[in-house]
């Protein structure tokens, strides 16, 4: 599959000195708009419910594709379209079954939905990693549970047409307008033939009523995913992340990134390498805080939202850069490192190091080994914040109970790099230090005594921030590299 990188290469590198300017391609849009939606994490453990809205802020209607990915291997366990009718925002709630059962998701909303979603709710499924193509994962439904969530936009609807007529919303907010409302024949036959605009938004919000929980974020917005409709199949399947395709670059697909704080423009082969290349980061930073006096706990979220097309033995026979394990034994093993400091300045641990290591096989340095990491801190079998059961290591923090970690992302920097890239402004190669990832940080602090007799309970979510470099023969590279910090 990868065997004509080097031609490839070596036809970006010959083009690039006939190309005056550049273009953009895929990219990440600070501003929370664009044709893919990334959410880096739902759940429903620990009786929280994940409260999910996909918006469309265009003047016309939207086919939006939504997948749920579990933690483990990214396998699906729910995928559907949702009709979207011009400055729509589609809702749902993501809950549990029972304290051990599958997830389930149930709506309200009006919006047409192909299969139907409504309010006795859809139960996810194993078939994705139990029958269709089995793998090393736990093989229960619990596995559906927590993971992540994609919306890919799959095209905009021709205004009048038979599908913009049956889901566009009329006075009383039902769609139909004069013809049957979500007419499911219309729905499963009609695909839009219109690009889709970069107007899609959209919200998650992990909520424990009962504790008085309230974890919100917004997804990672990509632009530039697609100058043309996608194809879509409603149950049956549906556009992924591969699929990511634009004219100007092509047969190369092209991705805006930034690296050491400026932008670059790379072209790679394989569509899915431009997707996990605005993601790469060579090191994370985030805060922590946690304090038994203040019922203080915090949880990262730590998603690799491409990581299945390189480890997944379905789609990979074998490992791809910038991983290097394939998934086996329900995991697939990527080491990292780290730094905790505490609030003055001071590195008070040093963790993923084994400078003096305990006899041989008793040392296991901190990795990310899941498709969602949700790393706890300090010591525990669960995290305290999400109840997540998906813990690859708890940071030690040594009695300290306010700071900040680095995690470093880079440290085999021979091995965890993605490759392929070539530089649009001079034709050299660019290879990204790192891994593909996204996520935030969440605390949680109880006060006990917010006022006689009440508790109050403080959330708030953050999201990591990171840092980019690259290596290869590419200007971009050798003038603008940045180093993880040490």
């Amino acid at each position: 599959m990868r065997a004509n990188v080097a031609a490839a290469i070596a036809f970006a590198a010959f083009s690039a000195l006939f190309t005056m300017g550049s273009a953009s391609g895929v990219a990440l849009n600070p501003r929370g708009l664009g044709q893919v939606l990334i959410f880096p994490y739902y759940t429903v453990n620990k009786s929280q419910d994940t409260l999910l809205s996909i918006g469309n802020a265009g003047d016309t209607g939207k086919v939006v594709h939504v997948r749920f990915r579990e933690s483990y291997n990214a396998r699906n366990v729910l995928e559907f379209d949702v009709f979207l009718s011009p400055h729509d925002v589609w809702t749902a709630a993501v809950t549990q079954t029972s304290d051990t059962g599958p997830a389930l998701i149930r709506t309200s909303d009006r919006s047409c939905t192909n299969p139907p979603i409504v309010s006795v709710g859809q139960q996810f499924l194993d078939s994705g990693y139990v029958t269709e193509n089995p793998d090393s994962g736990p093989q229960t439904l619990a596995r559906t549970r927590e993971g992540f969530i994609e919306a890919i936009a799959v095209g905009d609807t021709t205004p009048g047409s038979a599908l913009d007529q049956t889901i566009t919303h009329v006075q009383n907010g039902t769609p139909g307008g004069g013809v049957p409302a979500c007419d499911a024949a219309v729905l499963q036959s009609s695909a839009p033939t219109v690009a889709p605009t970069p107007n899609l938004f959209g919200s998650v919000a992990i909520v424990n009523v009962g504790q008085g929980t309230f974890f919100g974020y917004t997804p990672d917005a990509l632009t530039g995913f697609t100058d043309q409709a996608l194809a879509t199949s409603g149950a049956a399947s549906g556009p992924t992340l591969d699929e990511a395709n634009t004219t100007v670059a092509a047969p190369l697909t092209r991705a805006s990134v930034l690296v050491g704080g400026r932008p670059i423009d790379v072209d790679y082969q394989f569509p899915i390498d431009a997707v996990s290349a605005v993601f790469m980061a060579d090191s994370i930073f985030n805060e922590y805080f946690v304090d038994p006096s203040f019922g203080a706990n915090t949880d990262w979220v730590v998603t690799l939202p491409t990581r299945e097309f390189y480890t997944d033995p379905a789609l990979a026979p074998s490992v791809v850069a910038p991983f290097s394990e394939l998934f086996q034994n329900g995991r697939s093993d990527t080491v990292v490192t780290g730094n905790v400091y505490d609030r003055e300045e001071g590195a008070i641990l040093d963790f993923g190091h084994c400078t003096l290591c305990p006899p041989p096989g008793n040392f296991v340095p901190p990795s990310f080994p899941y498709a969602v990491n949700v790393l706890g801190f300090g010591n525990g079998v669960v995290s305290g914040v999400f109840g997540s059961d998906l813990v690859p290591f708890f940071v030690p923090l040594n009695g300290d109970t306010t700071g900040n970690v680095t995690l470093m992302l880079s440290e085999n920097a021979s091995a965890q790099q993605l490759p392929g890239g070539t530089s649009v402004a001079d034709g050299g190669t660019v290879a990204l230090l790192g891994l593909p990832v996204t996520g935030f940080m969440a605390y949680n602090v109880i006060n006990t005594n917010a006022q006689p007799g009440l508790l109050a309970n403080y959330s708030g979510v953050f999201a990591n921030r990171a840092t980019a470099s690259c290596a290869g023969s590419s200007t971009s590279c050798s003038s603008i590299i940045t180093s993880p910090p040490q």
